[in-house]
């Protein structure tokens, strides 16, 4: 499986299993970021849950990356409560950390955010109960048992929109480089005399 493999249990539906990634290293959760990045539309919202030190800002800066943002642009949002960056669309960075509740959160005019111009990552998003929409992707980071640093990485999409999303972030990714030339199938080789203009 390389560094970031896949495991479609399904599309996140009723009675079907999540979808699910394994990232192998802190290199491929960056990488994973970026497909992400590379894939936001106005108006996604991504939700990532985890624990301490699970992976959450790792991939949110390679989302930033993804979406053209200005590489050390990224900071940590925790007392602003959200940062936002230009790139090829508004990205807006979250972080609930510190929030205490719903009221809270909307004091902060988080709220006016949603379904904008503009795409949403928020860190620690199940800090607070009741403020996601009914479109949403949620990211859940964990650690693999006896695999320090890996993660795995399920896919909770919420919405037609977001279910693609989900289902294009686990797709695999075509191979490039010395590998992949070296199964290319040979170019056809000009007949002898193509191209030549007859004689008169």
């Amino acid at each position: 499986m390389g560094p970031l493999g896949a495991r479609a249990a399904g599309s996140g539906g009723a009675g079907r299993g999540p979808l699910a990634l394994t990232s192998r290293s802190a290199a491929a959760t960056t990488r994973l970021g970026i497909r992400l990045g590379r894939l936001l539309r106005p108006g996604d919202l991504v939700a990532l849950v985890g624990d301490l030190g699970a992976g959450k800002t790792q991939l949110t800066r390679g989302a930033c990356e993804g979406a053209g943002v200005a590489a050390g642009a990224v900071s940590s949002p925790t007392f602003a409560i959200v940062q936002t960056y230009p790139g090829r669309l508004p990205v807006h960075h979250a972080d609930l950390y510190r929030l205490g509740d719903l009221d809270e959160l909307h004091a902060t005019g988080f709220m006016d955010l949603l379904g904008g111009d503009g795409a949403l990552l928020v860190e620690w998003a199940d800090r607070i109960a009741g403020w996601l929409p009914p479109e949403h992707l949620i990211l859940r980071l964990s650690e693999v048992a006896g695999h320090p640093s890996w993660r795995r990485v399920e896919l909770l999409p919420a919405g037609a929109r977001h279910q693609a999303l989900a289902r294009a972030l686990t797709r695999p990714v075509p191979r490039s480089g010395p590998a992949a030339e070296a199964k290319a199938p040979p170019r056809a080789r000009p007949r002898a005399g193509a191209g030549r203009r007859p004689p008169r």
